[in-house]
């Protein structure tokens, strides 16, 4: 390890002024491990930044947010490190991974939990669910917990629970001028009011409390169709979710049939329609809720059973390791009128991959309760977020893969909301700042210019001040 003055961009900068100051490793390209610091989940990103800081406690955060600002850095926040564009690395500035502040305290009693802001779902799951229950998180169990809740929270629970911001009590925060605040309905309400879906532009989250539910066994899991009862599926799912009971919490999509054993071998590599049937009702009563899902069509597959629910957030996890290449796009849908279903029927038929897809989360019940001006989060009358997702190792297929994407999305777009979900939003997709925030995003800028006059937390959807 050396002190060296940094060549570069940076040249002149030493970095042991931040070694100085800090607990935690600060690591750079003269110290071994550096190729594994710098990388973030998605293995389009090959990011050579001047420095990573390891943050053990908030102090580390407080010196890393000030040496970034007073040295004119650009600065990088990782969490779970999955952001679809790349934002938690860059090239010659500072990234302060928060992964070693992962600890998730629960209080039963309060039906509350405390989690670092370097957790994922899946720690966060794993320390709730001792206690028979939960929150609602996102898809994927490796996901960090504070990126996926500032921009909205879809997940599982969603229509029964509300979004993942619907469930935030607080937040602390280390703002761009090196201060540490607590964020609440009672305290920096309009900072509170900013964090719930306007993404990493007002600061550094070190830890969230969030409020629980009771959730413990589940009865859940996929269920594939024939690709011809696509439209089948889609259609009765449309009809369903608009009064289903709100302990479901599935969604409908395409998916080559992985070789997993519940799926006859012959049927293995095809393209199938899917169904992911979940519940959080009384398991007795699974069997009437689910009975649509097997009556609309011949099933050629069918995985379902009670399980845990952490086993259920995890369950798609190994067809998105870290390092596999991705590229992302995402909606708001209100309505599936015949002619979305067949757009959907027609590109969806050519995903490419085992670990493509197109999924069809649904926002309505609980969601709907809270409205598009309380919180950032604009597009409350939403009755789906939609993510178009293309994940491949091959970077040859780089150009396909994300023309999959792209041609689904714009097909999409004639029955989607202006705007999207910004946790699936794409580097290209910086035009649709305003849009994405709708009503809101004047009231964004406001607490953008307040918490963060000079735009130090640019490498996001970027909220300008």
């Amino acid at each position: 390890m050396t002190d060296a003055r940094v060549e570069g961009p940076t040249r002149g900068l030493n970095v042991g002024h931040l070694r100085d100051q800090v607990r935690g490793r600060v690591i750079t390209a003269d110290d071994v491990g550096y190729d594994e610091a710098r990388a973030v989940h998605n293995g389009m990103f090959d990011r050579r930044p001047l420095a990573v800081l390891r943050a053990e406690q908030v102090a580390d955060v407080i010196a890393g947010v000030n040496f970034a600002r007073d040295n004119g850095l650009d600065l990088s926040i990782r969490d779970g490190g999955h952001s679809a564009p790349g934002f938690g690395t860059n090239d010659d500035g500072l990234v302060i991974d928060m992964t070693p502040m992962r600890t998730v305290r629960v209080d039963p009693g309060s039906k509350t939990a405390h989690a670092g802001a370097g957790a994922t779902w899946g720690d966060f799951n794993h320390a709730t669910h001792a206690f028979g229950l939960a929150t609602t998180g996102g898809i994927i169990s490796t996901t960090g917990v504070t990126g996926l809740t500032l921009g909205g929270g879809i997940g599982y629970l969603a229509r029964g629970c509300g979004l993942s911001i619907d469930n935030l009590i607080s937040a602390d925060v280390v703002t761009a001028d090196g201060r540490f605040v607590t964020a609440s309905e009672r305290e920096n309400e309009d900072l509170f009011w900013g964090l719930r879906g306007g993404g990493g532009n007002f600061g550094v989250v070190t830890s969230l409390e969030f409020r629980l539910h009771e959730v413990g066994q589940v009865f859940a899991g996929p269920i594939l169709y024939n690709l011809e009862d696509a439209a089948s599926l889609f259609g009765m799912f449309d009809e369903f979710i608009r009064d289903a009971p709100e302990q479901f919490g599935g969604f409908p999509g395409f998916q080559i049939a992985p070789p997993l054993p519940f799926i006859p071998e012959n049927r293995h590599g095809d393209t199938l329609a899917l169904a992911v049937v979940h519940w959080t009702g009384p398991l007795d009563q699974a069997e009437k809720v689910l009975k649509p899902f097997m009556d609309v069509a011949p099933i050629v597959a069918n995985g379902t059973g009670p399980l845990p629910y952490p086993a259920l957030n995890s369950a798609f996890d190994g067809l998105y390791p870290k390092g596999i290449r991705a590229y992302w796009k995402g909606a708001f849908v209100k309505e599936l009128p015949e002619a979305a279903i067949a757009a959907h029927v027609e590109h969806g038929s050519r995903v490419p991959e085992v670990s493509a897809t197109m999924h069809l989360y649904p926002i309505n019940g609980a969601c709907h309760r809270v409205g598009p001006g309380d919180t950032a989060f604009a597009y409350r009358e939403a009755t789906y977020g939609m993510v178009f997702l293309a994940s491949w190792n091959d970077p040859s297929k780089d150009a396909e893969r994300i023309g999959w994407v792209r041609d689904y999305y714009q097909a999409m777009a004639p029955y989607s909301e202006p705007g999207g979900y910004i946790n699936f939003m794409q580097d290209d997709d910086y035009g649709k700042i305003q849009a994405n925030y709708r009503q809101n995003y004047d009231r964004l800028v406001q607490v953008k210019r307040k918490y963060d006059p000079d735009n130090l937390f640019h490498i996001n959807q970027n909220i300008a001040p």
